[in-house]
């Protein structure tokens, strides 16, 4: 891997760790088109390479942190996601990281997916909608962070799932974003720490100054990236990711997988 892309991968999770079509799934699809193979670096890649979007995270959202309520919140909507996480650890690297049609189907089931509950949520009356993260009960924290360990199978996304969750549970799309930005933070670190320990100290040199340049590119892109999802959201539903999701997924099942 040079250092265009690397810079290339960086910019793809920048852009796409908070939008809901799966910066995972983008990533192996972009190593894909890259003609990069799936090392175990590789995949290491994919995984820490987002520590860079959650730093964007820290630097605009840093007073949420300091919020002891916030904070009991995110844990427990943590834990189903580092639970499975530790025991489901060698399935997701050693053979959900490996799949390009389990990437692809993820992509195209979850658009449908996210497409139907935006057509739900909006048909339903709009009332006693959680606004802000801070008031989401613990039992609705929970079930969100269920639906984030869904994003374990590549494809899936951890921000379509959190927010899907979200949705299910009467929360307001604005809300649901700014929590799912928040959750973030210790998901991945807990996701990029674990997989760090397990094969770190096996990189080079030359991987590690891959990986922090990838790191930096992606979280000035992700500052970008959350700015622009906030004003989206103001104006507009989740549709338009969905119907992505789709024509991107069948692109690749037709023409290039």
């Amino acid at each position: 891997m040079d250092i265009l892309q690397t810079i290339i991968l960086g910019v793809v999770e920048g852009i796409t760790e908070f939008l809901p079509i799966s910066s995972t799934g983008h990533l192996i699809l972009a190593n894909k088109i890259l003609g990069l193979s799936q090392t175990d670096f590789a995949k290491t890649f994919e995984i820490a390479i987002q520590g860079g979007a959650i730093l964007s995270v820290v630097a605009l959202y840093w007073k949420a942190f300091l919020n002891k309520e916030i904070l009991k919140r995110l844990f427990v909507a943590f834990l189903p996601t580092a639970i499975l996480g530790f025991l489901l650890y060698k399935i997701i690297k050693g053979y959900l990281l490996n799949s390009e049609a389990i990437v692809l189907w993820a992509l195209l089931l979850g658009g449908v997916a996210l497409i139907l509950l935006e057509l739900f949520f909006k048909s339903k009356q709009k009332e006693n909608l959680i606004d802000e993260p801070l008031n989401i009960p613990f039992k609705k924290c929970f079930l969100i962070g269920c639906f984030q360990s869904l994003a374990m199978i590549p494809g899936v996304s951890r921000s379509g799932a959190t927010i899907m969750g979200g949705l299910l549970s009467n929360i307001s799309r604005k809300a649901i974003v700014e929590f799912s930005f928040l959750l973030a933070v210790p998901t991945m670190i807990a996701a990029t720490g674990y997989d760090l320990l397990k094969s770190g100290a096996s990189f080079s040199a030359n991987q590690v100054w891959v990986l922090l340049v990838g790191i930096l590119v992606s979280f000035v892109v992700a500052l970008f990236s959350i700015k622009f999802l906030i004003k989206f959201i103001q104006k507009y539903s989740f549709i338009g990711f969905g119907v992505y999701r789709i024509i991107l997924a069948i692109i690749f099942l037709i023409f290039i997988i």
